[in-house]
């Protein structure tokens, strides 16, 4: 590692890319979305351009989410997706090929491991290293992953929630389930739909949970007015919502997480039970900071569960970690020259 070898360590995500660089933290934060040509297949924007396009473009624009449950859905697309952040992180005048991190979700195949170092090399990175989500997570939200403790990270994102025991660096138990925050949104529109006729994009569904969303419902309810189409006049109109009806409408989702987190509890190993009853649960990921969300955790698995500090950062966080100490990690990074 000469002086030239510039560091960069990327979560790459469902919803959103991060892009760590050590000692300047996070420079990028940007959604994973790119908008693609129809006429020629030609990528016209990317990051927050291409986001700005989602639900509004003209019929031959495609706004295009390489990345499907936090894996490559789109070779071309997420190549040309990782050249962009990677080229946007280290500046135009580089000549050095910087060293580069890239986080995968735990239930992810080797084949699609490949792929993810492939993009990666192929999008101008001198080393590849792929690490998987949960123990980067649990490295940003300072968790000594070394020792011989127990420790139980829940990271919940766009695309996916990945659940994990942790131990002496390694993942001893985990589960992985196409549950997260998109699919909160998709039950918050179609409620939306259902209740009041009322049609609303993406965006909307997104602001309705974080702005009154809870995961338990609340005494003192939060109310919002959304605005949409109504379905059966095609006109736009508003309605009144309030928090407790948005907890009913993603019971389904909720139940699905708790789920993965309960699945990964019994098949832990009795001697790590013990340490994760004493530690509790961390969570970490946009969606986790839901309201309430570690109470329903802990009235549903009747073990304490914490939001970590800036759990939207701690995977990007982990992996400028990670890359400061590789030889530490040496055991959980998969590499390539």
């Amino acid at each position: 590692m000469g002086i030239f070898s510039k560091k960069l360590g990327i979560d790459l995500g469902t919803a959103n890319t991060l892009v760590y660089v050590p000692g300047k933290g996070i420079v990028l934060n940007e959604p994973s979305v790119v908008a693609v040509s129809e006429q020629d297949n030609s990528i016209l924007a990317i990051g927050n351009e291409a986001k700005e396009m989602i639900g509004k473009t003209p019929e031959n624009i495609i706004a295009y989410r390489p990345l499907k449950d936090g894996v490559i859905a789109d070779y071309r697309v997420t190549e040309a997706m990782l050249r962009y952040f990677i080229g946007k992180a280290i500046g135009p005048f580089s000549f050095f090929k910087p060293d580069v991190m890239v986080s995968v979700p735990a239930g992810i195949t080797s084949t699609e491991r490949r792929a993810v170092v492939e993009a990666t090399i192929r999008a101008g990175a001198r080393n590849a290293y792929v690490v998987k989500e949960p123990i980067l997570a649990a490295i940003g939200a300072g968790i000594p992953i070394q020792e011989s403790l127990g420790h139980m990270i829940v990271d919940i994102g766009g695309g996916t929630t990945d659940v994990a025991v942790i131990s002496l660096g390694g993942i001893v138990a985990s589960t992985s389930v196409k549950c997260a925050g998109n699919k909160v949104d998709q039950a918050i529109a179609d409620y939306i739909k259902r209740t009041f006729n009322l049609a609303i994009g993406d965006k909307t569904a997104e602001d309705v949970k974080i702005k009154i969303g809870a995961a338990v419902p609340l005494e003192e309810e939060l109310t919002m007015t959304i605005k949409g189409r109504d379905f059966i006049q095609g006109l736009p109109r508003t309605a009144q919502i309030s928090t407790n009806e948005i907890v009913k409408a993603i019971d389904k989702e909720l139940k699905e997480m708790v789920k993965a987190i309960k699945d990964v509890l019994q098949e832990t190993p009795p001697e790590l039970a013990a340490d994760i009853i004493d530690q509790g649960i961390i969570m970490t990921g946009g969606t986790s900071q839901l309201r309430n969300f570690p109470e329903l955790v802990y009235r549903k698995t009747g073990v304490k569960a914490r939001l970590a500090d800036d759990s939207l950062y701690c995977v990007v966080k982990g992996t400028g970690i990670a890359l400061d100490h590789l030889d530490t990690y040496k055991k959980t990074i998969i590499s390539k020259r």
